[in-house]
This record gives C-alpha cells, structure tokens and sequence, in this order.
C-alpha cells in the first residue's frame, strides 16, 4: 500500500489534488474531519467519545483521532494507497502515525508539501469565500489561519524531512502542472 501525506496551508490545493491522486491511482482518502463526522453519525463507541469532547467545546484528543484513523485503515486492507489529509498536524501525530502504519508492515512512502506563497494563499481564500460561502472569506481570520498553520506544521514538515519522505511541491501554477509534479513524486515510491 502506498501511503501519501498531503500537506499545505489552507488554500494550498489539497483538496483539488486529493481528487486527482482518487481519480489516478485509486488511493482511499482518509481526512480526519470527514471520519469523525463519520464516526459521530454512525454512533461507534469512538464517535460517542469524540462528540463528548465537542460537545463539551474541547478538542478530540490525539489518541481518539489516531483510534478513529486505525479503524478505517482496517476497512481498507488490500487498498492501492491511502492519502492522509489534515492528518497529522503534530510532531506526536506524526510518530504516532508511523508507529500505526509500521504495526503493519507499512509506512509513509510520500509527504507531499505543497508550497504557495502567503499572498497566494490569502487571494486563493478570499475568492474561495465569496464562491463557497465558507467561513474563512475574510482577511483576518485568513491570516490567523495561515499564521497557526505555519507555527503548528513546520514541526511535521521535519519529522518528514528526516524521514526522507518529503517532497516539496511548487503550489502555483496550473492544476495540471501542479499534479503533474504530484504525480512524479508519487510513482517516485510506488
């Protein structure tokens, strides 16, 4: 199994390059937000316990996440890949991701980084707010957004540098070329 880490600012493409990886490879698209909706919805014993903490206005801890993310991985044993989105977002996630994916014979082959310069980012969000009526359409909480991301993620982007596994992507561009740089990178590993 190929297992990818996409990783970026909000704004960044992750998303539109998420769908792309679907649609070439096949891979399985894990977003943790998306699982613990999932999860919630479904009343699992692990969604019981996270809606405690979001009700309670806490953050669901890094072991439930990492339990939740365990879970779906069992489900899709036999996939061709996997792209971890939103995931993880601390150094401790990160080990605690190796460690769970080493528990079974597997790692993470690429770490995606795609790289777009601030200015980018906060033109690409504001227009994104006036088409998607999203909640991040204005310039200060943009900012606060952007500014917690690159305090919070630089700690991840080493694990990964360490590892061997990061590759950095040039963000700007067309669609077409940015995945054309994504796709050199995963059939690099594969």
């Amino acid at each position: 199994m190929t297992n990818v880490v996409i990783f970026g600012a909000p704004g960044s493409g992750k998303g539109t390059q998420s769908e792309n990886i679907i649609k070439k490879y096949g891979f399985k698209h894990f977003s943790t937000g998306d699982i613990l909706r999932k999860q919630i919805a479904d009343q699992t014993e692990l969604g019981k316990i996270a809606k405690t903490f979001i009700d309670e206005g806490k953050l669901v801890t890094d072991e439930l996440i990492i339990n939740m993310l365990d879970a779906e991985l069992a489900s899709v044993e036999g996939a061709e890949g996997v792209i971890f989105d939103g995931f993880p977002r601390t150094y401790a996630q990160a080990e605690a991701l190796k460690m769970m994916l080493n528990k079974r014979g597997t790692d993470v082959a690429v770490m995606l980084n795609i790289q777009v310069n601030e200015e980018e980012l906060i033109k690409r969000l504001l227009e994104r707010g006036k088409t998607s009526g999203r909640s991040d359409d204005n310039l200060e909480t943009i900012t606060k957004r952007i500014k917690t991301y690159n305090e919070q993620t630089t700690p991840v982007i080493d694990f990964y540098k360490k590892e061997g596994t990061c590759v950095d992507i040039k963000g700007v561009g067309s669609i077409d070329e940015i995945f054309a740089s994504i796709s050199k990178a995963i059939d690099a590993v594969r």
